[in-house]
């Protein structure tokens, strides 16, 4: 069937996947899903699946996220879902697609990219798109740290782009540092970039754990919603693109002329300990130290070298009404470590 309209062949051809896929694999007894995705897309399956039962999969949905680049977003569609991120067909939105394709991408021969095409057949079958927070398109540059330690209230399902970017742990190359961020994952899915929050009021530090990933500390209590918004640690994916984000970040710079209270010491993650005491064990070690003004003041946390972080052995159950788990610091260990553990919330308790 000629495309010849069309100035992207391989666009038609990427679209036309979802449909030979159909074909070849239509047994509704056994299938319920089409997830798709690019082949440098990290999932995390045992995320995904539980997303996906939260849904009819014999209604239809169409499950997925926009770009973190408003430019993206505006130049594809705000209703779109990110083939990088990846995205979700329920069965009988797929079997419809199967159905009409060809004759939708005849109708829309303009169009970029097969991420955009297909949203549109979408859309002309009279369903818009289900968002999750979790599938990431990653449209940014450098640091991702500042995003990954502050990842939305929503199972975290992939990573995109992920060459683009510098490596997510420091000191280490794309692959390692993939490679160690997945044996957290192969523990704990459900907590993966979770975020909890909890003080030690002694000094009147905050602690924010990004478990399997970060614990950042700063030298004064701050609340939750404060700490929920990223530090912009990353760049925008077009260069001087305005506004650049699809959320709120905080400016950070690493350098003297931003207060320590502003500037956390940061632990990443190192090592699984093994259970204890019914608990997960993972420890955050500090690679690199801060700059920041007053960096020498008795009241900092620079001392701090290790965090040792105790969660539950029970999954977390993210998001759709459930609140995040709160945290106590139970001890210091040593001159130069802490110990924290993950709880659930207290009713009418408040994270400040």
């Amino acid at each position: 069937m000629p495309y010849n309209k069309h100035g992207m062949p391989f666009a038609i051809r990427m679209v036309r996947v979802i449909q030979e896929t159909f074909m070849e694999e239509h047994d509704s007894s056994t299938v319920r899903w089409y997830v798709m995705a690019d082949d440098d897309t990290v999932l995390m399956i045992e995320n995904l699946v539980n997303v996906l039962s939260k849904y009819d999969h014999m209604k239809y949905y169409y499950v997925g996220m926009n770009s973190e680049c408003i430019v993206s977003n505006f130049g594809m569609s705000f209703q779109m879902a990110f083939g990088g991120g990846g995205y979700a067909l329920s069965y009988p939105l797929a079997q419809t697609l199967a159905k009409n394709m060809d004759t939708c991408i005849k109708r829309y021969p303009y169009l970029y990219g097969s991420d955009h095409i297909l949203q549109a057949c979408i859309a002309d079958l009279g369903v818009t798109i289900t968002l999750e927070k979790g599938f990431h398109q990653i449209d940014l540059r450098r640091d991702i740290s500042g995003f990954l330690s502050a990842h939305p209230q929503s199972p975290f399902i992939s990573l995109h782009h992920l060459d683009l970017v510098s490596p997510i742990f420091p000191s280490m190359n794309h692959y390692d540092a993939l490679n160690h961020l997945m044996k957290a994952a192969s523990v704990d899915q459900s907590r993966l970039l979770q975020q909890s929050t909890c003080y030690n009021k002694r000094h009147n530090w905050t602690f924010s754990v990004s478990w399997g990933y970060s614990v950042q500390i700063y030298d004064k209590i701050i609340s939750q919603s404060y700490l929920q918004t990223p530090i912009e640690t990353f760049g925008e994916w077009r260069k001087g693109a305005w506004p650049p984000y699809m959320f709120n970040v905080r400016k950070f710079n690493n350098n003297n002329n931003f207060s320590c209270d502003e500037v956390p010491n940061i632990l990443f993650f190192d090592s699984l300990e093994g259970t204890r005491l019914n608990h997960i064990v993972t420890t955050y070690v500090k690679k690199n130290h801060r700059i920041c003004a007053n960096n020498d003041d008795d009241h900092s946390s620079n001392g701090v070298m290790k965090v040792h972080v105790f969660s539950p052995m029970d999954k977390l159950h993210v998001g759709d009404g459930n609140r995040r788990e709160c945290c106590d610091i139970i001890q210091p260990i040593g001159m130069d470590s802490m110990a924290i553990k993950l709880r659930t919330c207290m009713k009418h308790e408040i994270i400040a």
